[in-house]
């Protein structure tokens, strides 16, 4: 299957080519990136990064075509909104239909159509973030998404200059059997401050799609980054996020995901400059036979850095999730400050989460710590909510719903933390699988 897959790939990426105008920025890129991904060892029990996160779904997609960019209805569309007060881009397929988004704003603009400004700021940092990676831990389908990428989203910030809106980045798979691309580059000037939200929706399709995002935060510049990956439960999603962060500067970030046929996001977030600080909170639900699975590395680089990482995860059913948390602090980045939390919920006898907390630290000056839980609610809780008159479902619903609804209070947006408040509420009220009704066992962790 692997072979196969493989084969198609790279036909496919022969197959679709880059714009003329982009096509000298981009073919280094795209011929790198095919030669490592046919290369790359393909994932299995064996890898240790893919240990609990079965690829075979993929050999659906060993006939697969890109995905023709189908029509959505503009109605429909604006009921998957979460954010209306925001500078909105709707991708279909992995294209920008420029029907359905509004105007480009200054420093926002496809590769595609980038001025000779743009075109030098993607020159120095498209594929540089993600370069940066040890070769031993590089994801095989980030070189996937390198090989397939024939245009992308630049948003920059220019030094010292805030954007007025959030940028708000709909990503829409409409089709079935299909392969879509998407690429988007980020890049924070000094003293610079925006806040960039992407959401990830589909239709109750079999697609496969590969989404990368590349994030440069400069000097004493600010970012507020969201991630939402509520696709269908039949899609296919691999994903990454990768961020260099330089002297002073600030990562804010909070994903969230709904598990799927295969659903995997890599995060790698390096401090590159004394006085970076990093927020990361992330939210994962999985139920049937759905899969999701987050490995996050974070690399202290430099001495002075902070980091502080609290995911929260609940699964049900014969769900599977998968957090790989890893730490590492290297020989001179002394007087470094980094906590990680992974905390789940199981709500069936036939739910299964691997977690997996790393600390790799050369450093001998650091304040570090990292924990697990794995659990079932609280009984004295439980009983606390019934003897004032709350039912068993709703008081089961209420902590579940509280157990992961804390993390959205880091969010900036009132309008998107309303939005997946609601949301939330939505699925714990329809789907008693994400409710625990179990008798509760003791909390294990590590």
């Amino acid at each position: 299957m692997s072979q196969l897959f493989q084969q198609r790939a790279l036909a496919l990426a022969a197959k679709q080519m880059p714009v003329a105008a982009v096509q000298d920025l981009l073919q280094p890129l795209r011929r790198q990136g095919a030669q490592d991904f046919e290369r790359a060892t393909w994932p299995g029990r064996k890898l240790e990064h893919w240990k609990y996160t079965p690829v075979q779904s993929l050999s659906r997609f060993e006939q697969a075509d890109w995905a023709d960019g189908s029509a959505v209805h503009a109605e429909h569309l604006r009921s998957l909104m979460f954010m209306q007060d925001a500078t909105k881009l709707v991708f279909v397929d992995g294209q920008l239909d420029v029907a359905l988004s509004d105007p480009l704003p200054a420093g926002i603009t496809l590769f595609s159509e980038a001025d000779e400004a743009a075109r030098a700021v993607i020159a120095a940092n498209l594929g540089k973030v993600m370069g940066s990676v040890d070769p031993a831990r590089r994801n095989l389908f980030a070189a996937l998404n390198n090989a397939w990428t024939d245009d992308g989203l630049l948003i920059h910030v220019p030094r010292n200059t805030r954007l007025e809106q959030p940028v708000y980045v709909l990503s829409v798979n409409s089709a079935a059997t299909s392969v879509s691309n998407l690429r988007i580059l980020i890049v924070l000037e000094q003293g610079a401050n925006a806040e960039v939200v992407e959401h990830f929706v589909s239709a109750d399709g079999n697609s496969f799609v590969n989404a990368l995002t590349e994030i440069q935060v400069g000097d004493n510049a600010h970012l507020h980054h969201t991630r939402l990956n509520l696709e269908a439960e039949t899609i296919n999603h691999i994903g990454a996020v990768h961020a260099n962060l330089m002297r002073d500067a600030s990562l804010k970030a909070f994903a969230l995901a709904e598990g799927a046929t295969l659903k995997r996001i890599d995060y790698q977030l390096n401090h590159c400059g004394q006085g970076a600080s990093l927020s990361f909170d992330g939210v994962y639900l999985a139920r049937h036979d759905q899969l999701v699975d987050y490995h996050t590395c974070i690399e202290h680089r430099v001495p002075h850095c902070t980091s502080q990482q609290v995911f929260r995860g609940i699964v049900g059913d014969r769900a599977r999730a998968v957090f790989n948390g890893r730490i590492h602090i290297f020989e001179n980045a002394q007087k470094t400050l980094a906590e990680m939390n992974n905390r789940n919920l199981l709500t069936s006898s036939t739910a299964e989460i691997n977690t997996k907390p790393e600390l790799e630290i050369y450093a001998d000056d650091v304040k570090c710590a990292h924990g697990a839980t794995i659990s079932q609610l609280d009984e004295t809780a439980l009983y606390y909510l019934q003897s004032r008159g709350i039912s068993p479902q709703q008081a089961r619903m209420m902590l579940s719903f509280g157990f992961v609804n804390a993390l959205l209070t880091s969010l900036p947006h009132e309008s998107l933390r309303m939005a997946l408040e609601n949301w939330l509420r939505v699925r714990f009220t329809e789907d008693r699988s994400l409710v625990s009704d179990q008798t509760c066992a003791p909390e294990t962790g590590v």
